[in-house]
């Protein structure tokens, strides 16, 4: 199937995470278990060096860029799945990650912004042209707590207009600045050929669920790029599919509660966000399919009280977990 029409059909795209030992190298053997984990479970794709996977791993010391995309390329080779790589900083580097990507295998890229802060907006577009002439890109609205930037409704309409983009991930976690993005791609004429997908993590079934008509074309965020969705992602493709259904029912709206919630323990924002990966590390630890917590930087871990929060939300939402899968299959994901 055509890249724009996997896109356009709404796909779980789970944020990879890097799985280490302890003394903070790469566990290969585990960091293909989390590949065919999302594979088995359902998903329609992967993202692999974004930030759930680590900024650091572009460290010419740690130099684990290329490693970790070309395992989860070899994992998923006999799949029709998207796979998409992260690409950051400015051009010089942009422009070598999106060469790596297209050489590795990869569909598609997630362009971040994150490093073109400053930028006036024709810099940011020329930017957006320059990697789009290498590969089909995703565009970012990364929220400023972590790293974004705000972005007008006028620059979406013209990064619309770039002909290789494929989907535009919206996490700006601002229900004003969600909603420029959608009515850009509205008024675009373009609603036909590109995807929206949520990175909300605070309103994803929310997001998921609804029909937007903002006074021009009516469109749909028809998927979701989460790292939220690296954890408990066999329950994260039974939410799509609900979504999908056109199913919004009292129950729906309370199930998009209970998530916002359990993100909440999970990726921090009571303390900005510093313990989002090791929060998503915790399930997988819990699950077997990590061996511990351990990211690049020791000093990225659990927030104080952060685990109380996820023993709370797991006990209160069973429902959201995929444990039983996870345990039935996690020998054959280790052969």
């Amino acid at each position: 199937m055509p890249l724009r029409d996997q896109l356009r059909s709404g796909l779980v795209i789970p944020a990879h995470p890097l799985a280490l030992t302890a003394n903070r190298k790469l566990d290969e053997r585990r960091q293909r278990a989390l590949t065919r984990y999302y594979l088995a479970a359902g998903a329609g794709g992967l993202a692999v060096g974004v930030h759930t996977t680590q900024f650091t791993i572009r460290d010419p010391k740690i130099a684990l860029l290329e490693p970790v995309l070309a395992l989860a390329i070899e994992e998923a080779r006999a799949r029709d799945v998207v796979k998409i790589a992260g690409v950051c900083g400015k051009l010089t580097q942009a422009m070598t990650e999106a060469q790596l990507a297209a050489r590795v295998g990869y569909d598609a890229v997630l362009l971040s912004l994150a490093d073109l802060r400053d930028a006036a907006i024709p810099k940011l577009l020329d930017h957006a042209r320059a990697i789009a002439g290498v590969i089909p890109i995703m565009g970012f609205y990364l929220q400023p707590a972590v790293g974004g930037r705000t972005l007008s409704y006028e620059f979406w309409c013209q990064f619309l207009e770039i002909e290789n983009v494929v989907a535009i991930k919206i996490a700006p976690f601002n229900r004003y600045q969600t909603l420029e993005v959608v009515r850009a791609l509205a008024q675009s004429g373009r609603a036909g050929e590109i995807a929206l997908y949520t990175g909300n993590d605070d309103n994803i079934l929310l997001d998921l669920l609804t029909s937007f008509d903002l006074g021009a074309e009516r469109v749909r965020i028809v998927g979701g790029l989460l790292g939220h969705w690296a954890v408990w992602t066999k329950t994260a493709v039974t939410h799509l599919a609900l979504a999908k259904s056109n199913a919004v029912t009292p129950n729906s709206l309370t199930l998009a509660a209970q998530i916002t919630d359990a993100n909440a323990a999970l990726f921090d924002p009571a303390h900005q966000f510093h313990g989002c990966i090791s929060g998503i590390h915790e399930i997988l630890r819990r699950q077997g399919l990590l061996a511990g917590r351990w990211c690049l930087d020791p000093e990225e871990e659990l927030s104080a009280g952060q685990s109380k929060e996820i023993d709370r939300v797991c006990r209160a939402y069973p429902h959201l977990q995929d444990d039983a899968f996870v345990k039935e299959h996690l020998d054959e994901w280790f052969r």
